[in-house]
């Protein structure tokens, strides 16, 4: 291949991983290097040469858009972002809930998908936030289903300020399962929202320890607001597409790390 030939294949590349990364919002680099099928060590360049454009900012593993440490995405925008990874983090989440368990469960597409693996569960009381969760476990006749008061806060489906943080204290529980925006090692758990992550460090500080649902593009990212320190995370679920040396980053400030199988990958 010509030198001359090379920056045409490098523009369509870096046009592809623009595309993915304005469709997910946040990605890793190994999944970008599957998506596009080139090395990580290519879409790596690739990645500083869109930076020094300004086009996208580099995160710790992966790359996400310009100011998205300051976004929030709706809800109904990132549902169907992940759904099989999501659903087989529920799954392997769902084991670490006790029969006779007392939990908080916190806002997120991935909670919600934890919800769904509770409903047939026995002697279980949910404490939470999260509409969205409540209405899952409505029929859930085993299931005791406590909601905090609060505002409504619309692109998560979730009940914050002063009312809902009130009505967690005292309260105290087995475990916190929560779900942000990003995890990493230097920062723990994060999102964009203060008053979202005001509520979910009072979920995270009634538990006796704390559960981090978060699939792969969510590992290594940071966005605004801190809500979980990383020595806090008892437990870090998240799919087999996380990036290893960063889930081994989490594991050395003590998170015990479940990867989930997602279906379709068992066998192979």
């Amino acid at each position: 291949m010509s030198e001359e030939s090379r920056p045409a294949f490098a523009a369509e590349r870096r046009e592809r991983i623009l595309e993915l990364v304005r469709a997910n919002g946040t990605m890793s680099l190994r999944d970008i290097a599957t998506k596009v099928r080139a090395s990580e060590v290519t879409i790596r360049r690739d990645v500083r040469a869109l930076e020094a454009e300004g086009l996208v900012d580099r995160r710790r593993g992966g790359v996400a858009l310009p100011g998205r440490i300051g976004h929030e995405q709706s809800y109904s925008g990132k549902s169907g972002q992940c759904a099989a990874e999501k659903a087989a983090i529920a799954v392997a989440a769902a084991r670490l809930v006790r029969p006779g368990d007392a939990v908080t469960i916190g806002p997120g597409s991935t909670t919600e998908a934890l919800a769904r693996e509770l409903l047939n569960r026995t002697d279980l009381t949910v404490v939470t936030n999260s509409l969205r969760v409540a209405d899952v476990l409505s029929g859930a006749t085993g299931v005791e289903v406590v909601v905090t008061g609060g505002t409504l806060h619309g692109p998560v489906r979730a009940l914050v300020g002063a009312a809902a943080e009130q009505s967690l204290a005292g309260l105290r529980v087995n475990r916190a399962f929560l779900s942000g925006n990003g995890v990493s090692a230097d920062r723990g758990l994060s999102t964009p929202n203060p008053a979202v992550a005001s509520v979910d460090q009072a979920l995270a500080a009634c538990a006796e320890e704390t559960i981090v649902l978060a699939d792969h593009t969510k590992i290594g990212a940071d966005t605004m607001v801190p809500t979980v320190a990383p020595e806090e995370i008892a437990h870090l679920v998240t799919d087999s597409s996380a990036d290893p040396e960063v889930l081994m980053t989490l594991e050395e400030t003590g998170a015990l790390v479940h990867v989930a199988v997602v279906v379709g990958e068992r066998g192979q």
